[in-house]
């Protein structure tokens, strides 16, 4: 989400009011560019056509609701319908619902609020125009998806909205702003949009900085958090068009700490987003699980070190839920942020950073860090393989004259049109005053107190080219076929638990670290004292009804395949789909039952003395267990069993393991 600013260049700082030293210390992407230059002339009638050649061709309701079929899953890069026919995410921000009080003065008073826009805590507009008339709006867009941002505020509010703030939808007077919401998704949902659910906040303050939203459980649990989401997903679950849960808008630093990636502490977002993607797939299998990376990590002054991370962890650590065709990744991009700047002006003492922003970066820099912070993910075969949506970037459209910032959009719409990426432009509704003039410039419609609209279709928005060029871009369409899946597995320090069936039994390995892989894969490698796995479905052997073996001795060895070395080995016919270790060293193994007779002869791998994955195939361009030795069987390979000794400096870590043909 954008800061709180307005087209008019009245900048509001989310710190104000704090010591400096707390200002330099949190201020992240407070300032966005310039204002309006001047006012527009006044908005044109409904009935004038767009003077843009190459605007899409807008969908009825219909046409959209019978071009794809709900619930959405993930095949690889892609994001498919139900009939595995890709999906791009072609979306807009729908904003308001997360609130737009900037955090100073009466909140009753619209200049407190972000672009002077009081949303009343629903999405913006319905005080202006009909909701079908938006929704036909959304349509001439050429959108077919939006992304619905909410405070965690608006699940527990029982007060009902204003009915100012709903004068042109009359039928939603009396209602709370969770009932609107429960509106609008139905609006979008029965005129073909999907709808992907965004907690974009916990109160609803707007926006970044020090505003009490900067995690998950920033003001709140993390606890009460996924219960939050639990209750909005049992609220739309037999709805097929609300397609996706994203978890979180832009996870920061607040005052004092930052998030992190993989640390096992109340500041982990890899530990909070799997946990909760995990509890939402078992409220409702269908929805997609949206992830987005870290916004901000560290002091933004130049003598500490501090940065945008987001995607970037995914590389050496990934996540792995319970169904491995939900997960997306997304990220956001705006000209003025950049790799390692907060987006902020003033200098250091309002958070600034001497380093590049995205705005100053060449075609090939941009290109090249969009990939490294992004798109990397989107590569075949890796554990870390799932689609990329750019949930928000933006400009000031409509009156701005920031040279820097059309270069910047014009070269990152090129980014997304070469990649076939999917996105989500913030925000799609802002208003204006009588003259025509944008509060929010941003907006790609904006509405005045009457309902006229102007849009960045109507002349004077140098944004609308470009728009088109990424809406109308070519893009890869129809089936999609099924891919294989390589998950990690992480015991560094909790248990992970990704089989369905095992969740709903009782705990296999009883006082050791354990990870089972998401039901239909199987376990094909280990990293040698790291305690990570690496699971797969390659090859797809069916697994049989039945038991579940848990090895923990070496009843099942038949023979001496590892000299010297304790063995655990799975029963014939079964393959290890998990692992439990205590400390760092083998435990159990968990091996399921295979559909048919599997093959008894294989052939040891070897990793005490280096890595030893296959030269092709799954994931061997990423590394899931850096620093450490790792062995991994082929794609046509099942693991059997592992070999481990407890002799000097050994310590009962893997050192081999027994890899046996598929077929």
């Amino acid at each position: 989400m954008r800061p709180a600013t307005t087209v008019r260049g009245r900048a509001r700082l989310a710190t104000r009011g704090l010591p400096a030293v707390l200002a330099t210390t949190s201020l992240l992407a407070v300032a966005a560019p310039g204002a309006v230059a001047a006012p527009v002339p006044a908005a044109p009638t409904a009935a004038t056509a767009s003077t843009v050649a190459d605007a899409p061709v807008p969908m009825t309701g219909a046409q959209l609701a019978a071009s794809w079929t709900g619930p959405l899953s993930t095949r690889g890069r892609y994001v498919v319908d139900a009939h595995g026919d890709r999906f791009k995410l072609k979306s807009g921000n729908w904003a308001g619902a997360q609130g737009t009080y900037e955090g100073s003065g009466d909140v009753g008073d619209v200049t407190n609020h972000q672009a002077d826009q009081k949303s009343n805590n629903i999405p913006l507009g319905l005080d202006r125009t009909p909701i079908a008339r938006i929704m036909a709006d959304f349509h001439a867009l050429g959108i077919n998806s939006v992304r619905l941002p909410f405070a965690n505020a608006m699940i527990h509010d029982t007060a009902p909205v204003p009915d100012a703030a709903v004068t042109a939808n009359p039928q939603l007077k009396g209602k709370t702003p969770l009932q609107v919401y429960d509106a609008v998704v139905a609006a979008l949902t029965a005129d073909g949009f999907a709808v992907i659910l965004n907690n974009h906040t916990t109160s609803y303050r707007f926006c970044c900085a020090l505003d009490g939203n900067e995690r998950w459980n920033s003001g709140q649990s993390t606890q009460q958090w996924i219960d939050d989401w639990v209750f909005l997903v049992d609220r739309y679950k037999d709805n097929k068009r609300v397609a996706g849960a994203d978890l979180r808008n832009e996870v920061r630093r607040d005052t004092w700490d930052d998030p992190n990636w993989g640390m096992g502490d109340d500041h982990d977002l890899y530990k909070a987003f799997e946990e909760a993607g995990n509890r939402i797939l078992q409220a409702d299998p269908d929805l997609l699980i949206i992830m987005e990376g870290i916004n901000w990590q560290g002091i933004p002054q130049g003598m500490f070190s501090h940065g945008r991370p987001m995607l970037t962890p995914v590389r050496t650590l990934s996540n792995t839920l319970i169904d491995s065709g939900k997960l997306v990744y997304s990220a956001h991009f705006y000209a003025y942020t950049g790799p390692n700047h907060t987006g902020a002006t003033g200098g250091w003492q309002n958070g600034e950073t001497n380093d590049p922003r995205y705005q100053d970066l060449t075609p090939a820099q941009l290109a090249q860090a969009v990939d490294d912070q992004a798109l990397f993910v989107t590569g075949a075969g890796q554990h870390f393989t799932a689609p990329v949506w750019i949930s928000e970037f933006g400009a000031g459209g409509r009156g701005s004259d920031n040279a820097k910032e059309r270069a910047w959009w014009a070269d990152f719409t090129d980014i997304l049109v070469k990649n076939d990426t999917d996105f989500a432009q913030w925000p799609l509704v802002g208003w204006m005053d009588a003259t025509g003039r944008p509060n929010d410039n941003w907006a790609l419609i904006n509405y005045d107190a009457t309902g006229r609209k102007v849009t960045v279709e109507d002349p004077g928005d140098w944004r609308a080219a470009d728009w088109n060029k990424l809406i109308n871009a070519p893009a890869r369409s129809g089936p999609v076929p099924q891919v294989d899946h390589w998950n990690m597995l992480d015991l560094d320090f909790a248990d992970q638990n990704r089989s369905a069936t095992m969740l709903a039994r009782p705990d296999w390995s009883t006082g050791n670290r354990k990870g089972d892989c998401p039901d239909g894969q199987r376990l094909t490698g280990l990293g040698r004292s790291d305690r990570r796995g690496l699971c797969t479905d390659a090859n797809r052997p069916a697994t049989a009804g039945g038991t579940w073996t848990v090895v923990t001795d070496e009843r099942y060895v038949k023979s001496d395949w590892a000299s010297g070395y304790n063995k655990l080995q799975c029963p014939d016919n079964t393959f290890a789909v998990g692992y439990s270790v205590n400390g760092n060293a083998m435990a159990a193994l968990l091996c399921a039952p295979a559909a048919g007779p599997l093959p008894a002869t294989g052939r040891t791998v070897w990793f005490d003395h280096g890595d030893n994955r296959p030269a092709t195939g799954g994931s061997t361009g990423s590394d899931w267990a850096p620093g450490y030795y790792k062995g991994q069987c082929t794609d046509g390979e099942y693991l059997a069993g592992v070999g481990f000794t407890w002799r000097w400096q050994h310590g009962g870590v893997p050192d081999l393991l027994l890899c046996r043909p598929l077929v």
